[in-house]
């Protein structure tokens, strides 16, 4: 059976990814992550301990270890998630995401390359390496519109000003080197094991323990999302059968305004844990907005429908259900998440 490196897989996309890999199919699986603040062996918990997983925590800045791996899994592919991924901590510190997303990306992909040139050439003909990216590399839409595969890049925060110079980098080294690479950006993504500084784990949180929500200006800035799940289903998709050279938009097709992600969570909360203090929207606060923030995403996923066959199998409104229930049921996952520096604020200005 094949063996995949999964870089960033004790993440929140790249845990979701391993898991699936694990439950639904016979391939081998190297998880490799450095257990910065948002990687957690408990995302894991099912796949961990299998005969066909491995664990390796290390840095994909370090070729030295990368060169090791890839000697010794001797995988059929790399799915590449790794990466520092939160625009208000990109704000706050922009060096680790230069050194992770371009430093790492760029040592990921020298590695690769060397390894995938001593294959012999029925294994380097099979060979994939994909190439996980964001639609923020494209910055903002209007009123209308959908971000397409050909949609110019206008990166508006340091996070994904770093995410555009990595996809810039793997797209590189398949033109000038041949590497075998994909490339997919997708649109926000929700589920379970996702730490809680993004908008729907923070919000619950937030709400669960009676604090303010801090909602940026208005609430009027507009998000497409995504499960985690169907975004794992599409990577696995597109390495199995996309066209190397080629990029795949991944976007659930589930537009919604921030506000009404916000009160959806209170309203869910109010059924599901009811505060004696009245209904959870009372807690929404708004906040000035932050530096650069893009109004709208919207992701255009045809390519991938028509030419894969994939489509989202869960709907926003049922799927958030789920996730407000998976944090609910698993709040010492959280507890343990979230213990240390991290305090569940607005980094550069210190808003709660």
């Amino acid at each position: 059976m094949p063996t995949y490196l999964v870089t960033g897989g004790a993440g929140f996309i790249g845990s979701a990814l391993v898991r699936q890999l694990i439950a639904d199919s016979d391939d081998h699986v190297v998880t490799v992550d450095k257990l910065t603040y948002a990687g957690n062996l408990e995302s894991l918990a099912s796949a961990l301990d299998h005969p066909r997983h491995q664990f390796v925590r290390a840095d994909i800045c370090d070729a030295a270890t990368l060169r090791d791996l890839f000697a010794e899994a001797r995988p059929s592919g790399v799915f590449h998630l790794a990466a520092e991924s939160h625009v208000d901590r990109s704000i706050d510190g922009p060096g680790d995401f230069i050194h992770t997303n371009l430093v790492g990306t760029y040592t990921l992909l020298q590695e690769s390359l060397r390894y995938w040139r001593t294959l012999a050439p029925p294994h380097a003909a099979a060979f994939r390496f994909l190439h996980v990216s964001t639609d923020e590399v494209f910055g903002s839409l209007g009123q209308a519109g959908h971000f397409t595969e050909s949609t110019p890049y206008d990166p508006s925060s340091p996070y994904a000003a770093s995410k555009a110079g990595a996809d810039h980098l793997a797209r590189a080294w398949q033109r000038t080197y041949g590497l075998p690479l994909l490339v997919t950006n997708c649109s926000n993504n929700y589920g379970p094991c996702q730490f809680p500084e993004k908008l729907i784990p923070l919000m619950i949180q937030k709400a669960l323990a009676g604090e303010p929500l801090p909602v940026y200006g208005s609430g009027e800035h507009v998000r497409d999302w995504l499960h985690v799940d169907d975004h794992a289903r599409a990577l696995r998709l597109v390495l199995a059968r996309g066209v190397p050279g080629r990029t795949y938009n991944i976007g659930g097709g589930n537009e919604r305004r921030n506000i009404d992600v916000v009160r959806r969570i209170c309203t869910l909360l109010d059924e599901l844990r009811p505060d004696p203090a009245g209904p959870h929207e009372r807690l929404i606060t708004f906040v000035a907005d932050r530096p650069g923030h893009d109004f709208r995403y919207a992701i255009d996923a045809t390519r991938l429908r028509t030419e894969l066959g994939w489509q989202p199998r869960e709907d926003f409104d049922s799927g958030l259900r789920r996730t407000v229930d998976w944090y609910l049921a698993h709040q010492e996952w959280v507890t343990h998440i979230t213990t240390g520096a991290y305090r569940s604020v607005r980094l550069e200005l210190g808003n709660p």
